[in-house]
């Protein structure tokens, strides 16, 4: 769908100049860039790639000598990449799913469906789900007994939503994921063997048989507004209380979530994060890609985890770690510094032990 400038401008609430009235269909890598397309090029850096390329109109950082570049239009981007928020906002065209009910959907008689609601097809609606006003449910997804979902929300190919599922308005949720599985919670008889590593913290007295004995959850999953799912996403359900995750929180894809985990508000958790049962997470943490939190600890406001940190007891508010297990990102770079000195001190300590010169360069 064409944009002009001008619109564009006024959707991004950015200073604009040149010929307003000018259209653009997409938006385009600078030197990739049509006649059609909007170039972005909101850094210095990416100026030769406007040249390089064939748009009349590109999106650049303030101050750009635009006419030099030889566009017929601009608009001026102070903070480039919330620009993009905007921009692709107005340009993805989203699913193409008509409104109404699909022929080929199952809804249930007693599920609400709000008005301006599109269902497409393959998908499944149980009994008494309540779909909020302009919800966009794409083919073969599924919304279990009870569940509700707010209004403006889209979730996408092949979802699955438990029973009793709690959704706030504008969630999106990526193709695959799957909120509301039972939660993975087992109990031996007798004390097992994990019971006693977590006192004993390594001893082990007897090794005897044991067998697991499923605890059912029957609690759900709340999910404030503004949320965000990626793909193959798992939420579990909570025991007895709800799972819980914060109004503006975004889960990456293959993030997990076990049983009875409460997660803050405006939270941000990359690829392939898990956070173990009844862990507490604060508001506005950040975990990067691969980090682990331990179950039944506590992570605070503002923590800041780098990739592949491992969590393993309480984290205070404001805290930035790093490593395995974790430390502060500070204390983790020394130790990593000191890692790469071992092998000149274990040939320093060699030569000390046969009594020689120590000599460095021989290592």
């Amino acid at each position: 769908m064409p944009h002009t400038i001008r619109d564009i401008a006024l959707a991004l609430g950015a200073e604009a100049a040149g010929d307003l009235d000018l259209t653009v269909t997409y938006a385009a890598e600078p030197q990739a860039a049509g006649p059609d397309d909007l170039a972005l090029a909101m850094d210095p850096r990416y100026g030769d790639g406007i040249i390089r390329g064939q748009a009349r109109a590109a999106m650049v950082w303030p101050g750009a000598d635009w006419q030099a570049m030889g566009l017929k239009a601009v608009i001026f981007a102070p903070r480039g990449r919330l620009a993009m928020a905007g921009l692709t906002r107005l340009m993805d065209p989203g699913p193409d799913l008509a409104p109404g009910v699909h022929p080929m959907a199952i809804v249930h008689p007693s599920a609400e469906i709000g008005p301006g609601a599109a269902i497409g097809p393959f998908v499944t609606i149980g009994a008494g789900v309540v779909l909020g006003p302009s919800a966009r449910i794409v083919s073969h997804a599924s919304i279990a007994e009870g569940a509700r979902v707010g209004a403006d929300c889209l979730i996408l190919q092949g979802a699955r939503i438990g029973a009793r599922v709690t959704i706030g308005d504008r969630f999106i949720c990526q193709p695959g994921a799957v909120i509301g599985a039972d939660g993975f919670s087992f109990v031996t008889p007798e004390r097992s063997g994990v019971e006693e590593i977590r006192e004993t913290l390594g001893s082990r007295a007897d090794i005897k048989e044991q067998n697991w004995t499923r605890i059912h959850s029957l609690g759900a999953v709340s999910i404030g507004d503004d949320v965000e799912i990626g793909a193959n996403v798992c939420i579990d359900r909570g025991t007895i209380r709800d799972t819980s995750v914060g109004s503006g929180t975004k889960l990456d894809n293959l993030v997990h979530i076990g049983h009875n985990v409460q997660i803050g508000r405006d939270c941000l958790l990359c690829g392939q994060v898990g956070i173990a049962g009844s862990a507490r997470i604060g508001d506005r943490v950040v975990l990067g890609g691969q980090c682990g939190v331990n179950d039944n600890i506590f992570v605070g406001n503002d923590v800041i985890a780098g990739g592949a940190t491992k969590i393993f007891t309480n984290a205070p508010a404001g805290r930035v770690l790093l490593g395995y297990p974790a430390v502060k990102m500070e204390t983790h770079v020394e130790m990593q510094k000191a890692l790469r000195r071992l092998p000149r001190l274990a040939s320093r300590v060699a030569a000390l032990e046969k009594g020689v010169p120590f000599a460095p360069e021989a290592e």
